[in-house]
């Protein structure tokens, strides 16, 4: 199979964002992706801010404008680097945003979408930070410069159809996975909020659930080899429902066992996550155990909480915390046993859906990130695929 060497420059215009200026942001039709909205895989369109754009030259903002479709790319800071694709509507990008629009008759937008998804690419830009700026960045013109191998037109399409199955199934069980959050938090509401009884308890989170506040072991205990026992040090793992592996420590010293709730107790303070596995938690970690096997009540029961610790989140001090007392002590109605176990009966199932979607999503991640370099090389062979 013959590949062409061709750099990005020479398939598609890179367009680095405009510097709207912040006075015009507000409550407006028209809106702006900041590098805050590059959410992998995709952009966070709901989140975004709103511009009055009768202050600009409409026809110039033209340029700057990102369609459904189009992939964008954070120029600096902490997720530089990071690729959202624009699942839905339609948006002026920021500057630091940079626009990728491919020319259609040499590169197909789905081969393009996995090329910036190489580690190659990743370590490209990384090796081409700016290091004397105040934080890092990188310009639209040093990854126009980034070469990859190009192959047909035809084989682009195959490679990039057998990639996009894998993130498109990956998706449908992200979706279902939020669905099914939805659904349970919305039983929890009905149950025990909407029709609270004037029968049930007043008590505290304690008087249900065991608390084991984190405690992070030595700096030099840490490693990413996978030596040890996983280590989550805060929220900075989290993902929607389970954290991501990333650090190993050789020497534990408070842990969280499976299917824990997981709480960041360091600003922000209150948001969830859930044990896959036994893990050590850190200082920016909490972990919550039902005293009774009712599992499921104490999550939502936990999320539930959001609105009373947010009082926790930055109140008389620079940054929130909340402490083992104070979480323990968090008011709650605790129903009948026998309320707890029906809900129980209900959302279980629906939680072990969720890591069952979650484990299959691992999977697939783990066969589309081994494929992605070999076809992308050449290594491997789709031309005679029936796609």
């Amino acid at each position: 199979m013959k590949y062409e060497q061709i750099s990005l420059s020479e398939v598609c215009d890179l367009i680095a964002g405009f510097a709207f200026k912040s006075k015009h942001f507000g409550n407006y039709r028209d809106k702006v992706i900041k590098i805050a909205n590059i959410t992998p895989p995709s952009v966070s369109m709901s989140d975004l801010v709103g511009v009055d754009i009768s202050y600009y030259n409409s026809s110039k903002l033209e340029r700057f404008t990102a369609n459904v479709g189009d992939y964008v790319l954070a120029m600096s800071g902490a997720t530089i680097c990071k690729i959202g694709r624009i699942e839905v509507g339609q948006a002026y990008i920021n500057q630091r945003v940079l626009l990728f629009r491919n020319h259609e008759e040499k590169i197909d937008k789905d081969f393009l979408y996995y090329v910036l998804q190489q580690y190659e690419f990743e370590q490209y830009v990384k090796g081409h930070i700016d290091s004397e700026s105040a934080q890092p960045n990188i310009s639209a013109g040093t990854i126009g410069k980034y070469q990859f191998c190009l192959p047909s037109m035809d084989l682009q399409k195959r490679i990039g159809r057998t990639l996009r199955m894998f993130d498109e199934k990956i998706e449908l069980n992200s979706q279902i996975n939020e669905n099914l959050q939805e659904q349970a938090q919305a039983i929890y509401s009905n149950m025990f909020i909407c029709n609270a009884s004037e029968q049930w308890t007043d008590g505290i989170l304690s008087d249900v659930a065991e608390i084991t506040m984190g405690q992070s072991p030595k700096g030099d205990t840490y490693n990413e080899n996978g030596v040890g026992t996983v280590f989550f040090q805060g929220r900075g793992e989290f993902g929607f429902r389970f954290p991501t592996r990333r650090l190993f420590t050789t020497d534990p010293k408070r842990m969280a066992q499976s299917n824990d709730v997981l709480m960041s107790v360091r600003a922000p303070v209150g948001d969830l996550n859930v044990a896959y596995e036994p893990c050590c938690i850190g200082r920016g970690l909490g972990a919550i155990r039902s005293k009774d096997s009712n599992q499921s009540f104490v999550l939502y029961t936990a999320f539930s909480l959001r609105e009373k610790l947010d009082m926790f989140n930055g109140e008389g001090t620079v940054f929130g915390s909340i402490n083992r007392d104070a979480l323990n002590s968090m008011p709650i109605i605790i129903p009948t046993k026998e309320e707890m176990d029906r809900f129980e009966e209900i959302v279980a199932p629906m939680d072990a859906a969720i890591r069952n979607n979650y484990e299959e999503i691992c999977r697939l991640e783990a066969i589309r990130d081994s494929l992605l370099p070999r076809l992308m090389s050449g290594q491997l062979d789709v031309s005679n695929l029936d796609l």
